[in-house]
């Protein structure tokens, strides 16, 4: 075993500290994405000794401001990682669940859940989402949005596969590492909705969102890094286009 490290009195083991540290630390895409195929087997005890909460809390957020019944909605869970938010949103009724992953060791996870209809691999940024214009009533970004992993610019990419009237639930997290990119996607989210292409249903900012991998990303000493869950609409009408 490697060292640990006492956080709020629990112990957390320094090889979980390693590996998550390592697959937020940028690099190339290759990379980044043979770490999660590396990842994908000990990734749910991982995040589970990280008391990670973004799958529960963007689950609970959506089912709440969801105007329908969940049963016959279709959602896209983007970068879906070994199914962590299906499982949720399962829970709450979502039953029609496509997911879409830049890896492949995260995909073969995802798939023995037996939660999706449809897994396709994806690596959002680079590649558009396999998927028609309009097709999905709700989509989500859960772990993914944030410094190294995927870009501010797949907004609108997220939109395009959106219905009018559809939901988008995003998440990121507010440790100091990660803000440089959190004022960026917020600022790409403001943007869009000036245009008119989506308003805001909520924005919850969660104190203890998971554990801290280091002091350096817990300034306050609590042991835990913030983040928030957003919910945003696509609006019914597009805007018109200027000449």
């Amino acid at each position: 075993r490697g060292p640990v490290e006492q956080r709020g009195g629990m112990w957390l083991a320094g090889e979980v500290r390693e590996r998550v540290a390592a697959v937020h630390s940028g690099g190339d895409l290759p990379e980044r994405l043979r770490l999660y195929d590396g990842w994908a087997e000990r990734y749910e005890q991982d995040v589970a000794a990280l008391e990670y909460r973004a799958p529960h809390l963007a689950a609970a957020s959506l089912a709440f401001a969801f105007p329908g019944p969940p049963a016959g909605a279709r959602v896209l869970d983007v970068a879906c990682g070994t199914g962590l938010v299906a499982r949720e949103l399962h829970r709450r009724g979502f039953c029609c669940l496509h997911g879409v992953d830049g890896s492949a060791g995260m995909l073969k996870r995802a798939r023995s859940t037996g939660l999706y209809r449809q897994l396709q691999r994806c690596t959002l940024g680079p590649d558009p989402l396999p998927a028609p214009a309009e097709h999905y009533d709700a989509v989500t970004v859960v772990g993914a949005l944030g410094e190294g992993q995927v870009p501010c610019t797949v907004l609108t990419e997220l939109l395009r596969v959106t219905k009018p009237g559809g939901l988008l639930c995003l998440t990121t997290r507010s440790n100091p590492s990660n803000l440089r990119y959190k004022e960026e996607l917020e600022a790409a989210m403001v943007g869009l909705e000036r245009c008119g292409v989506w308003r805001k249903v909520l924005a919850q900012e969660v104190e203890n969102w998971e554990r801290a991998t280091s002091p350096q990303e817990s300034p306050q000493g609590t042991g835990y890094i913030s983040g928030v869950v957003y919910i945003y609409q696509k609006c019914l009408i597009p805007p018109l286009q200027k000449d």
